[in-house]
């Protein structure tokens, strides 16, 4: 018997099946018609190892030799059912997997890359890295990797593993730095000096500087070294980053701020020198063609896999305006393990919003960066203004139509996630998973293309550049050289729907769940998006910054006929701020009349019509993100936006506002805990607010109802918001995690959102599982539990019992806790635990506290401004705790020190300030 053909692994989770009604659905082209006469199936297999030209599940053949297959298969023109099988494997890709004209399928009949029953194939641009060895008494060991190899990620055993680095404060950085036109002065930092001496040329020229909010609060830029002069200790940073950081230009139309940074800003992190390896961490040295890495303890790097990233794209299907890539569908696929390596140019990461950044050299010799965010213009728009440059997608689609995705995984990789744009038409992206991913999740559209055609009443000179559409919208602009743009060049028709996106912009802090740019009829709906660092949905980022209600007209753009619906959105904002769960900029609608035929602005516009084109934002759910400033939040410029039916508790300021918005907005029949039209700054032209309900912010199932009733959420709104159960193995495999729980109603109910609910879920109070029958389940993301009198809201779980239910938090305000110098704060809502905490400034500051039983937890704040506590317990010897964070970023309700089997009975904790600026704790469990 074939070894191959013989193995059969259990579907992963997120490999599953789509039912047969909905396949059918997906696969409905929009591109030509559908064929009458009988298809002629071909059924083909790859494997990792595959070769020759069989292509059977017995002798499979490679990805490329599969590829030459169904070339041959559909080269004919009729119509060919073809269905590739991708056995169980990782298939290292030795250049990206490029997908064009020649491999489509025909309508109603595209050719299906997809996993063979039971398979999880991984499409990979990574080497694994073997033969390792300890390369000192230091606890370093070291690999040989491919000459030429780069990378700005490296995964260890499924993890991403941090690139070497510490804080500015962990390597004692503590004088002043002034700011230069071309970087600093560390004249007055001896410990600078000392270090930066130390490193050679070569050395330099890779360390990395990171400024966590240095562009505003919204914003992670990122800088490299380009070298240091001892003598006069003049540290010089790359260019064009260090100007664009900087010295950008001012733009006189502004409507809200991009503002550079001060050049005095010291960076929290310095990063990517062996010289800074701690345990868990790596280092690259290219020139040397060799790999560091300082294992964590248990680790062992001769079981472990560790997977070095080559390929920054790892599928690619790009057609021409005339000759797209068309009716291809991939299924149940993952793709991992590539790289972006942009941001390591000396242009860096001069982050301006949403992972775009400037890249370009200031024009004409300017000390002033100026990409997209030139001196307004005239005649009005014709800069054009908002061509940022966005990140790389590991996967990449453009001049694409009747492209579907479904059941596949984009995880582990070092750019964005998918990207869409460029004439693409009818791409389905459903029942997808997208997490841990160092940029953007999903990217639709593109900064430069915002009028490929122009709107009526605009100006020539607001037309976008074809030139400059080819350029930076395609990955090749010679092969779209005699592309003639036009209408066919707008994203057309595009659905996101039932995918889950999580744990995205783990190395680009700005970035969104999903980046939506320039399109027309984009459906988005039915996602669950948590676990973000920023905002959960985007929509015209950065374009509507020059308009304002007094200049509405400034920059146009192609938008229309989009919608963000019945989403459920959860724990955003939590590294960045100034965002939103959805946050949209710009013109969302083009102006028509009575009879729905466009107009210029200047005339007879009806709010109607142009509304019903608008952007549709209805039916959506998001809960808990203390940090953010307006749950909805419409901002610069942006204007016809119908904000209909949705929800908003335990989340920020507002629930719906912005700043300096254009207007045209109405807002009716949502839930909120906190106000409408909370706007910033200027007001917009109109807004029209009507049958809204106020509701608390932490609701309980007491303010839910099955039937409409005043002043409560109807249960519709929870039950059909996020994922849809048909596909229930894609829901399980995002959980169960709880994120929510309320405080028991009257009644002993508790209303309980998380994720991955199943039909059954396993709810508990405590250590004691809930019977079925105390159980409702609402949605994968909602259920209400009756629990025991007298349960707390943290004592509830799904899943499992939370790792500490056996102990009994106790908040910082409990009055058998002791303090000496602490004060407290409260409402801060930054995720302390019951929104209180306590602080000290002064050393030798205390907080004193007796419990009884065998464990303890101490919780706290991680964050930059803090040093090292001195916890002492039972009289012994102090210990020495670092609560500086490791990564620059502030981390709340956070364990700082723990205790484990301690003797049975009474014992004191003291817990004393010894450095920092402060010191914080929030409360013990034990």
């Amino acid at each position: 018997m074939n070894k191959r053909a013989a193995v059969r692994r259990p579907a992963a989770p997120w490999a599953f099946a789509v039912a047969t009604g909905l396949a059918a659905a997906l696969l409905v082209p929009a591109f030509g018609s559908a064929a009458e006469a009988a298809t002629t199936p071909v059924t083909l297999y790859a494997a990792p190892d595959g070769e020759g030209t069989s292509c059977t599940q017995t002798a499979p053949c490679s990805l490329s030799g599969a590829q030459t297959k169904v070339r041959e298969a559909v080269a004919g023109g009729s119509d060919v059912d073809v269905d590739v099988k991708l056995l169980d494997g990782t298939y290292r890709l030795g250049s990206t997997w490029k997908f064009g004209a020649q491999d489509s399928g025909t309508a109603g009949h595209p050719v299906v890359w997809e996993a063979a029953d039971g398979a999880r194939p991984v499409i990979s641009g990574a080497t694994r890295i073997h033969k390792w060895t300890e390369s000192d008494t230091e606890g370093l060991w070291s690999a040989s990797v491919p000459a030429g190899s780069d990378s700005r990620q490296l995964y260890v055993d499924g993890r991403q593993a941090p690139v070497a680095q510490a804080t500015a404060a962990q390597l004692g950085f503590s004088g002043s730095w002034t700011g230069t036109t071309d970087g600093y002065n560390i004249s007055g930092d001896s410990a600078a000096k000392s270090w930066f001496g130390a490193l050679s040329a070569d050395e330099l020229k890779r360390v990395e500087f990171d400024y966590p909010g240095g562009n505003g609060p919204w914003t992670e830029s990122r800088c490299r070294v380009a070298g240091y002069d001892s003598a006069s200790a003049a540290l010089t940073m790359t260019q064009p980053c260090w100007t664009n950081t900087t010295r950008r230009a001012s733009f006189s139309h502004a409507s809200g701020g991009l503002p550079s940074m001060n050049p005095r800003t010291k960076p929290s992190v310095v990063a990517n020198a062996k010289a800074l390896i701690r345990p868990g961490q790596w280092y690259l040295d290219p020139a040397a063609s060799k790999l560091y890495y300082k294992p964590l303890p248990g680790e062992s790097l001769h079981s472990f896999a560790v997977e070095l990233p080559r390929l920054e794209s790892l599928l690619q299907g790009a057609g021409t305006l005339g000759k797209p890539v068309h009716d291809l569908t991939f299924k149940g696929l993952q793709f991992s393990h590539a790289t972006w390596n942009g941001p390591s140019s000396e242009a860096g990461f001069s982050d301006v919003q949403s992972n775009l950044r400037m890249t370009e050299d200031p024009a004409g010799g300017s000390t002033r960066g100026n990409q997209a965010m030139c001196e307004f213009s005239a005649p009005a728009g014709s800069c054009p203004w908002g061509g940022l440059t966005q990140p790389q997608a590991n996967v990449a689609f453009s001049a694409a139509r009747n492209v579907t995705l479904t059941g596949n995984r984009f995880a582990e990789l070092g750019g964005a996630g998918l990207s869409v744009m460029y004439g693409s038409v009818n791409t389905r992206i459903q029942g997808n998973e997208f997490t841990d991913i160092a940029s953007t999740g999903l990217l639709l559209g593109c900064t430069y293309d915002p009028t490929p055609v122009l709107p009526v009443g605009a100006t020539s000179a607001q037309l976008s550049p074809p030139e400059g559409i080819k350029q930076n919208c395609t990955p090749d602009p010679a092969a779209v050289g005699d592309d003639i743009i036009g209408a066919n060049e707008i994203l057309t028709d595009t659905t996101v729907s039932d995918n889950i996106i999580h744990r995205v912009g783990t190395d680009y802090s700005s970035a969104c769940g999903i980046t939506l740019l320039f399109s027309r009829g984009t459906t988005i709906t039915h996602n669950n998006l948590y676990d973000l660092p920023y905002t959960g949905i985007t929509a015209g980022v950065i374009q509507g910054h020059v308009d304002h209600a007094g200049d509405a007209q400034n920059s146009v753009n192609i938008n229309e006929n989009n919608t963000i619906s019945n989403n459920l959105i959860h724990d955003w904002m939590k590294k960045r701020h100034d965002g939103g769960a959805i946050y949209v900029e710009g013109h969302q609608a083009q102006y028509r009349d009575v009879n729905g035929n466009a107009v210029p602005a200047t005339g007879a516009v009806d709010s109607a019509q142009t509304l019903a084109h608008g952007l549709q934002v209805k039916g959506n759910v998001a809960y808990q993100s203390p940090a953010t400033n307006f749950t909805y939040y419409d901002d610069a410029g942006s204007e016809w936006i119908n904000w209909q039916g949705n929800v908003a508790f335990n989340a920020g300021n507002a629930s719906q506002g912005g700043c300096s918005s254009t207007g045209h907005f109405w807002i009716s029949d949502n839930y909120f805990s906190r106000g409408t039209e909370a706007y910033a700054c200027a007001r917009p032209i109109d807004s029209h607010v009507s049958n809204n309900t106020s509701v608390t912010s932490t609701p309980a199932p007491d303010d839910l109802s099955a039937t409409p009733t005043a002043g409560k959420i109807p249960e519709s709104l929870f039950t059909s918001a996020g994922v849809s159960d048909d596909y229930a193995a894609l829901v399980k495999s995002a959980g169960p995690t709880t994120s929510y729980v309320s405080a028991a109603d009257d009644s002993d109910r508790v209303l309980v959102a998380g994720e991955g609910f199943g039909a059954n879920p396993k709810v508990y109070a405590g250590s004691s599982k809930l019977k079925n029958r105390d159980v409702r389940r609402l949605s994968s993301g909602f259920l209400i539990a009756t629990v025991p009198a007298g349960t707390r809201a943290y004592q509830v779980s799904v899943g499992r019992p939370v790792d500490d239910l056996t102990l009994t938090r106790v908040n910082d305000t409990d009055s058998a806790i002791t303090y000496s110098g602490f004060s407290t704060s409260s409402g801060r809502g930054l995720g302390d635990f019951l929104d209180d905490i306590h602080y000290a400034t002064a050393n030798g500051s205390k907080v004193t506290y007796t419990f009884t039983g065998t464990s303890i937890k101490v919780y706290g704040e991680l964050n930059s401004d803090q040093g090292n506590l001195g916890v002492t317990l039972d009289n012994q010897a102090q210990q020495t705790v670092a609560t500086t964070s490791d990564d620059g970023e502030r981390h709340t309700n956070a364990v700082v020190f723990s205790a484990d089997g301690l003797s049975s009975g009474t014992h004191t904790i003291v817990i004393e300030k010894l450095s920092g600026s402060y010191a914080t704790f929030d409360g013990f469990s034990s």
